[in-house]
């Protein structure tokens, strides 16, 4: 399998390309907007390209002859979400993972749907839902990860939501997300077309948001 790994310097792409790496032999190419940032490369399996996502040129050169793509990005996500739906289109790159936060359906509670929306801010809010309208209203194969605040505790705990059930928890391990990912990646059929809400295994909507 060859993936393509968006964002390849954040923190949980640098924990699935760790576990890619010794657990399976896909082929990745590694994109990022400094590509001086990632140290010890194994060339026989990956590429590093430096480029920006906001770039179209460069992101569908990147996007030929790619099995899967996993995006962990930070920004103005509606563009980016445009860029990547319409690059895997034109290339013909079918299955899509996209990290996210939660919210995006004002899944939480209400008293804290609201607290994240001043929080955050109604417009970031907005952008991030009118990405993930992008990529669930187009014909790729995706994967939405909704996650909450992300610790970097030393765990793989968690427990799956659907789209359309109340949200349950808060906190994540990166940990956890990188498992959930590397999972679907080992079997591309899971998740097919579906919005997961990811927490801590055990907690429920009642526990405090910190974001």
């Amino acid at each position: 399998m060859k993936i393509l790994i968006l964002g390849a310097y954040g923190q949980i792409a640098r924990l699935v390309r760790e576990r890619l790496l010794k657990e399976t032999d896909a082929e990745l190419t590694l994109y990022l907007r400094r590509a001086d940032r990632l140290q010890d490369v194994e060339p026989a399996r990956e590429t590093v390209v430096a480029g920006d996502v906001n770039d179209y040129a460069s992101l569908k050169a990147a996007m030929a002859g790619q099995d899967l793509v996993l995006a962990d990005l930070g920004g103005k996500f509606e563009p980016l979400a445009q860029n990547i739906v319409r690059a895997m289109t034109a290339t013909g790159v079918n299955r899509l993972i996209y990290i996210t936060g939660l919210g995006l359906y004002h899944e939480l509670p209400a008293k804290f749907d609201a607290w994240l929306e001043r929080s955050i801010g109604h417009e970031v809010m907005e952008d991030t839902r009118r990405a993930a309208k992008l990529i669930e209203t187009s014909p790729i194969d995706y994967t939405l990860i909704r996650a909450g605040y992300m610790t970097n505790n030393d765990e793989v705990d968690y427990e799956l939501t659907e789209k359309g059930e109340q949200f349950k928890g808060t906190t994540i391990s990166r940990l956890s997300i990188a498992d959930l990912i590397v999972k679907i990646m080992k079997d591309p059929t899971l998740h097919s077309r579906s919005s997961l809400g990811i927490a801590k295994a055990g907690t429920d909507g009642d526990s405090p948001v910190y974001l």
